[in-house]
């Protein structure tokens, strides 16, 4: 599914109702070039789980766990890791197969660790129509995700 967004508030839409569909081990990848919204996604998708609070990109500290909603969150950013081994070690899969939902930004940096089932969200930037407008790309790896049926812009 494609969805043609003109503005963040459309972007914080788009994640906020990924988020309120979302289930418990659910695994979201957001990929996309820096500043194109994978953060204002994110911050829809823990918008959608009721998250509480600030969310913030965990860009040095890789990972931000929120559980103030009606499912934990944990919020990965993996552009800085160099080798996905260093993830790895951090613990990835007891968190991307705890009883949370799981938002990897630059996932494809991880790409070897993401398993089969998940939910691909790719951004891109289409200036040619505005600055603002984006290109906001879901795929569904698995049954489990067939509820992006459901997202309307």
């Amino acid at each position: 599914m494609d969805f043609i967004v003109n503005n963040v508030e459309e972007t914080l839409n788009i994640g906020e109702q990924i988020g309120n569909l979302c289930s418990v081990g659910d695994i979201i990848c957001v990929v996309g070039d820096l500043g194109v919204g994978k953060t204002h996604l994110s911050k829809g998708i823990a918008k959608g789980l009721g998250i509480k609070g600030h969310i913030t990109s965990p860009t040095f500290t890789i990972v931000n766990e929120y559980d103030s909603g009606r499912l934990k969150l944990y919020h990965f950013d993996v552009y800085r890791v160099n080798d996905p081994d260093e993830i790895y070690e951090l613990g990835f899969d007891e968190y991307i197969f705890d009883n949370a939902v799981s938002v990897i930004e630059w996932a494809d940096y991880i790409k070897a660790l993401i398993p089969k089932e998940h939910l691909r969200i790719v951004l891109s930037k289409l200036n040619d129509l505005g600055e603002d407008v984006r290109n906001i790309e879901i795929i569904s790896n698995g049954d489990r995700y067939n509820y992006i049926k459901e997202i309307k812009i």
